[in-house]
C-alpha cells in the first residue's frame, strides 16, 4: 500500500512534468488556476501567474495523496509499475474531466478551445501515468 507521503512526493514529481509539458505545449499565457486566483482576487490573471502557479502545485501535491491513499481503498493495488501507471492514465483523465467540467466551465467561466482542451487533457493523463508509475516503483513505500 503506498503511503500518504509517497502520494504526496508522487504529487510533487508529477506536477513538475506536468508542468514543464503544459509550459511547452502551452501559449505563454497564465495557467488556469490564474484565472481561478484573479476572478476571486480581482484583476487579471497575468498578474496570478505565479500565484496561479502555486496553487496548481499545491492541486497537484493534494491529489497525489489522495491517489495514493484512495486506490487501495477501493480494493487495487499500486504494487506494479504498469498497474499504477494505469490507474494513474485513468485517475488523470477523471481529473482532466472534472477540471474542465467543473473548475474551468462553472467555476472560472471559461470556454476551452480545442487547443486548450488537447493541452489539459495531455499534461494530465501525464500527470497520472507519472504519478502512478512513481508510487508502483515504490520509490518511498
Amino acid at each position: 500500500m503506498a503511503s500518504l507521503i509517497a502520494g504526496l512526493a508522487g504529487g510533487v514529481v508529477a506536477t513538475i512534468v506536468m508542468t514543464i509539458l503544459m509550459m511547452v505545449m502551452g501559449d505563454g499565457g497564465p495557467p488556469p488556476t490564474a484565472r481561478l486566483v484573479a476572478k476571486f482576487a480581482g484583476g487579471d490573471p497575468e498578474d496570478y501567474a505565479m500565484p496561479g502557479m502555486v496553487l496548481h502545485i499545491l492541486y497537484g501535491v493534494i491529489a497525489g495523496g489522495v491517489f495514493a491513499v484512495g486506490v487501495p481503498l477501493l480494493g487495487l493495488s499500486l504494487s506494479s509499475i504498469v498497474v499504477a501507471a494505469g490507474l494513474g492514465l485513468i485517475f488523470g483523465l477523471v481529473l482532466m474531466v472534472g477540471g474542465m467540467m467543473f473548475w474551468m466551465r462553472m467555476v472560472i467561466g471559461m470556454e476551452p478551445n480545442r487547443d486548450m482542451m488537447m493541452m489539459f487533457g495531455t499534461v494530465h493523463v501525464v500527470y497520472g501515468v507519472v504519478l502512478g508509475a512513481f508510487l508502483g516503483a515504490g520509490i518511498l513505500a
